[in-house]
């Protein structure tokens, strides 16, 4: 008997509760679950768009974009992560409550594909960027990262926040030399005076918030993978908080300050994608550290995403986390090699405008009017989830194209919560 309670706790602490809430024993310490989620927005694909905001905008106006986004992001992804602390649910099992138990299939699918597609774009990235500073064989860097990837999200949560503990220090580091690097070519004090490049082909400041919202909106919105492994729901908030703000801070402020210094040509298109300036002819050693950097920084977000999609695709088709691990990283691998991270600017503006809606319906419904929903009988499909979410993404696609002076990204939010609260509350009274 002793051997098999030893069995089946061995079992238990190895299980990634795929299909249940993660039990109070099993919790994770603050320091855990922080360094899963800390290491995840500090990396080289995030700076990007933080040098393309600051110079479509300048220095202070791209400046105030990025903490603006920021702060929403806080409360934004604070708030599920609030609940999903609370009860230990991943996001399918989130989505379920939401959007009925046939309806959530939709909601858990679109979003669990999109972060593979993140993990896709990633891999592809990993290549083409040793390959241009190095000139090493793109397509097979980007097979190598694609299988040390899988391999590190096939270890579950542990491996996450052990990675999440190593990438986070090293962007610091590389950050910080990349800038005294700058430094000694260009004056780092005239970074307050940078008017920006685009002129008259500048987004607005609006645009600008959607576009470093989206960059974290999906694995945001799914959050609860990640912090559902919180002992309660304040740990879960501040786990969040070394996300958004501090570690997407650090990443989006870096690749800014580098392109208001001077030293990103094309800022308006490469944004804050400061790995070139390390690998400028510095030597051996700088060198190995970028390519070190490059693996390990690509390899955290590749690795956080592919855990989104595994998780929420494994609750889908009924099977286990590490399964489908290897099935969609198998598959994003292939989508690497064909280049997906060509329509990275394309792919934001679909996240802009879909994701958010579909956040705002989840904190509506299982913050905003959570005793409703405990009290909830189970459904198939609920329309007004759906109803709010479409009517989100449609407000956030026209004025993304009709008036781009606002943030899609939080309209569609702000639409699809109210439409959600104003829905439940008028059927509420109708059935009375």
């Amino acid at each position: 008997m002793a051997g098999l309670d030893t069995a089946a706790d061995s079992a238990a602490a190895d299980s990634e509760y795929e299909h249940s809430p993660v039990p109070v024993e099993r919790r994770k310490s603050l320091l855990t679950v922080s360094a899963v989620w800390f290491g995840f927005p500090m990396i080289l694909t995030n700076a990007v768009p933080g040098g393309v905001v600051v110079a479509m905008l300048g220095f202070w106006r791209g400046l105030g974009a990025i903490m603006v986004a920021n702060l929403v992001m806080f409360a934004y992804v604070g708030l599920l992560s609030y609940r999903s602390g609370a009860t230990g649910e991943n996001f399918a099992l989130q989505a379920t409550k939401t959007f009925g138990r046939i309806g959530y299939v939709v909601a858990s699918g679109f979003l669990a594909t999109i972060v593979v597609g993140w993990f896709a774009f990633n891999t592809g990235a990993t290549g083409a960027t040793l390959h241009q500073a190095f000139g090493w064989q793109e397509q097979l860097v980007s097979v190598l990262a694609g299988v040390l990837f899988i391999g590190i999200t096939y270890l579950g949560i542990r491996a996450l926040s052990w990675l999440g503990a190593v990438a986070a220090p090293l962007f610091i580091l590389v950050g910080v030399i990349a800038i005294v690097l700058v430094a000694r070519e260009h004056s780092l004090g005239a970074i307050f005076d940078y008017q920006g490049v685009a002129g008259d082909s500048a987004i607005t400041f609006g645009a600008a918030v959607s576009m470093i919202m989206a960059t974290f909106a999906d694995s945001g919105t799914m959050t609860a993978d990640f912090t559902r492994w919180s002992r309660n729901g304040k740990e879960a908030v501040l786990a969040t908080a070394t996300a958004f703000p501090v570690a997407s801070l650090i990443a989006q402020i870096t690749g800014g300050i580098v392109v208001a210094a001077g030293a990103i040509a094309s800022a308006a298109t490469v944004g804050g994608n400061f790995l070139p300036i390390l690998t400028g002819g510095h030597g051996v050693v700088l060198d190995a550290l970028a390519a070190v950097f490059v693996f390990v920084n690509l390899g955290s977000v590749c690795s956080h995403c592919l855990y989104n999609g595994a998780l929420s695709w494994s609750h889908l088709t009924r099977t286990k986390m590490r399964l489908m691990t290897l099935i969609l990283g198998v598959i994003g691998t292939i989508a690497a090699l064909a280049g997906v991270w060509n329509h990275f600017l394309d792919w934001l503006v679909i996240l802009s405008v879909f994701v958010p809606p579909l956040g705002g319906v989840l904190i509506a419904d299982q913050v905003l009017l959570r005793r409703r929903a405990e009290g909830r009988a189970d459904t198939a499909v609920r329309p007004t989830a759906f109803a709010a979410w479409a009517a989100g993404a449609l407000v956030g696609g026209l004025v993304h194209w009709y008036a781009p002076q606002f943030s899609d990204a939080v309209s569609g939010l702000v639409v699809a919560l109210v439409v959600y609260v104003a829905a439940e509350r008028l059927g509420s009274r109708t059935t009375s």
